[in-house]
């Protein structure tokens, strides 16, 4: 492992305590599900285990099952031997299988059923506990107008592109009502619905159709995204409208000498709006060498603040204020969460399969994408990581209902098809096509986590230039 990235993983104890305990939690609760489902219906469990391989502990309890923690972390299972073979995972069973009763298919399905039911009814109330105590959430994302265009986009070969939304002719203070049809509400519907587009033109290039407002009046404007940053995803250069708020002020600077205190809101600049802190940025660096008044919000009150005149700079950001946006405390219903990650979750598996779309396997993350973004989120506080908590536990109740053998879905398949047909599949056949569907899975697993690693890297790279400077 890269040095950067073991010291970004082992840099903050109390991170990776977070990340064991939901990740795993995440793992724990899936797998619970299907024990005591199991147990409730009368089928024999041989193992508990969290993660796979050789165990790390092991206890047999009076109830005759093994419990184990094994060293691989990611996964888990409940052996079943009645219901399912799956030694080439979990291990070859001690029991005779022929000696143990069948099962009906209602148990079958229930105990298949129940993992992700668990997962759904864990996400269920870390939502819960989202709605009582609420949830940060910064003032930019919960808009769908247009606070500045860049000019320019970074592609993945380090060569700049014009921005797709300076081409098109859109502008600050432009409001986004719907993208290629659908209606948005926030900008992570917008971000969303851009990212795993599929809309091509005749020449087969990526194409979206902004549907917005501009002064009161509908217009629809055509876009052609392009596959920019390291992860060639499909943007066209905009970034969400909000009153940039102050967060300190350089006294020695002609902003700090002109007034600016921490906790102003900057409303315009010489009369035009001020819609994003690049924005701003931008406008002082086009006048330097001017004055400019400043209007600004402060407890309530506007006032007029006068910035004298100063040099040009070489980066907007050396300006003497440090701007952000509003922070806002918001209370999102526990069935509105579970919605909208499930709305997500089947946008993002639509346009996997959709040969339109630029979203393949390496956009995706697997156990170690979870954990990078896990452990992410650990380092700002445990509310973000309660928040992709809820994501990770729908998108395991889903991922793992998909009818592919070796997931719950696919056993459910082969317990439907053998109640339609009046017996049960051969089990050679069975074998046979999880081991098939097994080499697939843990294949695309080992091609999703090369990418997962190479953005760990990327990240703990970044996070490396910060700290040097």
């Amino acid at each position: 492992m890269p040095p950067d990235l073991l010291h970004s993983l082992t840099s903050n104890a109390w991170s990776v305590f977070l990340v064991v305990l939901f990740f795993g939690g995440s793992i724990f609760v899936h797998e619970l599900g299907h024990f005591i489902a199991a147990r409730r219906r009368g089928v024999v469990v041989e193992q508990f285990s969290i993660g796979f391989g050789h165990a790390i502990w092991s206890h047999r309890g009076k109830d005759g099952v093994q419990y184990r923690i094994n060293w691989f972390p990611f996964g888990g299972y409940v052996m079943l031997p009645q219901l399912a073979d799956l030694s080439s995972v979990e291990g070859a069973s001690k029991l005779d299988k022929g000696a143990l009763p069948p099962v009906d298919y209602v148990s079958k399905v229930v105990i298949f059923v129940a993992g992700a039911t668990f997962n759904v009814l864990f996400a269920l109330a870390l939502a819960c506990v989202v709605w009582a105590i609420g949830e940060p959430e910064s003032g930019e994302f919960a808009t769908t107008r247009i606070g500045y265009i860049k000019q320019t986009l970074d592609l993945q070969d380090g060569s700049q592109a014009p921005s797709p939304a300076l081409e098109a002719g859109l502008r600050p203070g432009d409001l986004i009502v719907a993208v290629d049809g659908r209606s948005v509400t926030d900008w992570n519907q917008v971000t969303e619905t851009i990212v795993t587009g599929s809309g091509r033109d005749s020449e087969n290039r990526p194409r979206i159709v902004f549907s917005i407002k501009r002064g009161g009046k509908p217009l629809e404007v055509v876009l052609r995204p392009l596959l920019a940053g390291s992860d060639r995803l499909r943007m066209v250069g905009i970034s969400p409208a909000f009153v940039p708020v102050v967060v300190a002020a350089d006294p020695k600077s002609p902003e700090g000498r002109a007034g600016f205190a921490a906790g102003d809101e900057v409303l315009r600049l010489d009369g035009t709006p001020v819609l994003h802190t690049l924005g701003c940025f931008d406008y002082l660096q086009s006048h330097s060498g001017q004055s400019v008044t400043a209007v600004v919000l402060r407890a309530g009150r506007e006032l007029s603040l006068k910035i004298p005149a100063h040099p040009a700079k070489a980066d907007g950001s050396d300006f003497g204020l440090t701007l952000g946006a509003e922070t806002l405390l918001v209370h999102p219903s526990p069935l509105v969460q579970i919605g909208s990650q499930i709305a997500s979750t089947f946008r993002t598996f639509a346009s996997l399969i959709n040969p339109r779309s630029d979203i393949g396997l390496s956009k995706l993350s697997g156990p170690v994408g979870i954990v990078r973004m896990l452990h992410s989120a650990a380092s700002v506080g445990i509310g973000p990581v309660i928040l992709f908590t809820i994501f990770v536990n729908v998108n395991l109740a889903i991922f793992n209902l998909l009818p592919i053998p070796m997931l719950d879905g696919g056993q459910i398949l082969f317990a439907t098809i053998g109640r339609l047909r009046g017996q049960a599949l051969p089990m050679k056949f069975i074998v046979a096509a999880q081991s098939v569907f097994g080499v697939l899975l843990i294949s695309a697993i080992l091609y999703v986590s090369f990418f997962d690693i190479r953005r760990w890297e990327h990240d703990a790279a970044a996070v490396k230039v910060v700290n040097d400077k």
